[in-house]
C-alpha cells in the first residue's frame, strides 16, 4: 500500500495506524499548494479531490477519506482494538467519534487556515472550537481514550486535529483531561514514528 500524505495534515491519522498495525506500506509526500507529489507528479492525477489522505491499495485501487481509510487499515490488520468488529456496538462508538471529529472539529479548523479569512469570522470559528473542546474534555473524564481503555482509530484522528490548535491560537491549556490525553498519545511508539517520518519530531 502507499499513503499519500502532507506533513501534519489529517493524513497523519492513518499514518499512525499504519505504524501501529505494522502493515507494509510506502509513503508519498504531497505538496498541497503546488499539488505535486514528491516525485513531481500532478497529484490530481491520483486524487481529483486534491487533498490527502489517499491510500493506494495493493491492487492499484485508490481509497480516499480519512475515516474510511482508517477502517480499511484496521480491518486489513485484523486489529479489533483499533477498530472493533463490524456489527458491534463498540465499532459504532468508534465511528460515532470519527464522525464527530470529521464534521465538528476537522471541518471547523479548515477555514481558519485561510490567510484571507475575515478576523471576526476566524474569531467566531475559534470560539466555536473552544466550546466543542470543552465538551470533549468532559468526555475524557476518567478514561484514558475516547471509548475507554483501548486506543482506537478515533484517538489517532482526534490527536491529529487537536495538534492544529497551536496554529490558530486556540488555547486548550485549561482542559486538563485533554492535555493528559494528548500527552499520553504522543508517547505511543507508533505516534512517535509517524511524527518523525513526517519531519514533525526531531531525533
Amino acid at each position: 500500500m502507499k499513503l499519500y500524505y502532507a506533513p501534519g495534515a489529517c493524513s497523519l491519522a492513518p499514518h499512525i495506524l499504519l505504524k501501529d498495525t505494522q502493515l507494509p506500506h510506502e509513503l508519498e509526500k504531497v505538496d498541497l499548494k503546488a499539488h505535486k507529489t514528491q516525485h513531481g507528479d500532478n497529484y490530481y492525477k491520483f486524487n481529483t479531490k486534491g487533498y490527502v489522505p489517499l491510500l493506494e491499495l495493493d491492487n492499484g485501487e485508490m481509497l480516499s477519506e480519512g475515516p474510511v481509510i482508517a477502517q480499511y487499515i484496521c480491518d486489513q490488520a485484523g486489529r479489533d482494538d483499533l477498530m472493533p468488529a463490524a456489527g458491534t456496538m463498540a465499532r459504532y462508538r468508534v465511528m460515532e467519534w470519527q464522525n464527530y471529529i470529521t464534521s465538528e472539529l476537522h471541518k471547523s479548523f479548515g477555514p481558519t487556515f485561510n490567510p484571507t479569512l475575515n478576523p471576526e469570522i476566524k474569531a467566531y470559528l475559534v470560539e466555536g472550537l473552544k466550546r466543542k473542546y470543552e465538551w470533549v474534555d468532559t468526555q475524557l473524564q476518567g478514561k484514558p481514550y475516547l471509548t475507554g481503555d483501548n486506543f482506537t482509530a478515533a484517538d489517532a484522528y482526534l490527536f491529529t486535529v487537536t495538534n492544529w490548535a497551536k496554529f490558530i491560537d486556540l488555547d486548550l491549556s485549561a482542559h486538563n483531561n485533554l492535555q493528559d490525553y494528548m500527552a499520553r498519545i504522543s508517547e505511543r511508539p507508533a505516534v512517535q514514528e509517524a511524527l518523525k517520518e513526517e519531519g514533525l519530531l526531531s531525533g
